[in-house]
């Protein structure tokens, strides 16, 4: 699987591609391009072919026009990848009306939906398992305001700065994790053309034959219970609830061993 990383391009065209600090296109530019309409050609492309497909060329064709005109926009792959990642990182920011707690006050319900909304977003741009952007984010408008987003769930509860930075990098990153499982059943099922469960029915009796529970004993009997109640050999979406409720009960154990916040936010302190 192609690996690529953000922040390999020119720290200020990036940062200047970012924030749109330079609005001003050369007279050389065409009018019917933009770096929106780039950097969404760029997305749609990653999406359906994944980041081996990803190129300045390909891009350029898929807007019709030469590879060169685009680099009056964009300088090149490393600060197209940067924004592609940015104005993703916006789905996450626009609120649901009807998915909204109850209780705006419950850190727990609002981590939750912090969780559902990257899991989704994986899910719509599988390519971003390909990017390597943790220790290195794009420093972007959007990507900012996702973390402002993601800390605003826990603040005023108790905790340290570094501890809200560490708690939301726990929930991000289990689902950065916890959705492999399902971006790649996805795309087996896509290049195979058989489902979990059509590729299970179609292994397990011969399985059945050569395991020896005896040899095996647990892996005979918890393998048993699982494919029969999953009926493949694996639920991603599954494990993704069981995990995300323990790192929430991991949270509120923590929370609950701290004093009551004084009024007014979260603690301070380092």
């Amino acid at each position: 699987m192609t690996t690529e990383y953000t922040g390999t391009g020119d720290p200020a065209r990036s940062l200047a591609l970012l924030w749109r600090t330079r609005e001003r296109v050369s007279r050389r530019g065409r009018p019917d391009l933009s770096v929106e309409r780039i950097v969404r050609a760029a997305i749609e492309v990653a999406d359906a072919d994944g980041l081996a497909a990803l190129s300045m060329r390909r891009v350029a064709e898929k807007l019709g026009v030469g590879t060169m005109s685009l680099y009056t926009y964009v300088p090149g792959k490393g600060e197209l990848l940067d924004v592609m990642l940015d104005t993703v990182s916006a789905e996450t920011l626009d609120p649901d009306p009807d998915t909204e707690p109850a209780d705006p006050g419950d850190w727990r319900t609002r981590l939750d939906r912090i969780a559902r909304r990257n899991w989704a977003l994986y899910l719509r741009h599988p390519w971003l398992l390909q990017v390597a952007a943790a220790s290195r984010p794009p420093l972007g408008p959007n990507t900012i305001a996702k973390y402002e987003r993601e800390l605003r769930a826990v603040d005023g509860i108790g905790l340290t700065d570094l501890e809200m930075d560490a708690v939301v990098t726990l929930v991000t990153g289990y689902v950065h994790g916890a959705v492999r499982g399902a971006v790649e059943a996805a795309q087996a099922a896509a290049s195979t053309g058989l489902t979990d469960e059509q590729w299970w029915h179609a292994h397990a009796p011969y399985l059945e034959k050569v395991l020896d529970p005896r040899r095996y004993p647990l892996a005979a009997r918890v393998g048993s219970a699982a494919g029969q109640e999953y009926r493949a050999a694996g639920d991603p979406a599954r494990a993704f609830e069981f995990g995300l409720a323990r790192i929430l009960d991991g949270i509120e154990v923590l929370v609950r061993g701290r004093p009551a916040p004084d009024e007014g936010g979260s603690r301070r302190a380092g």
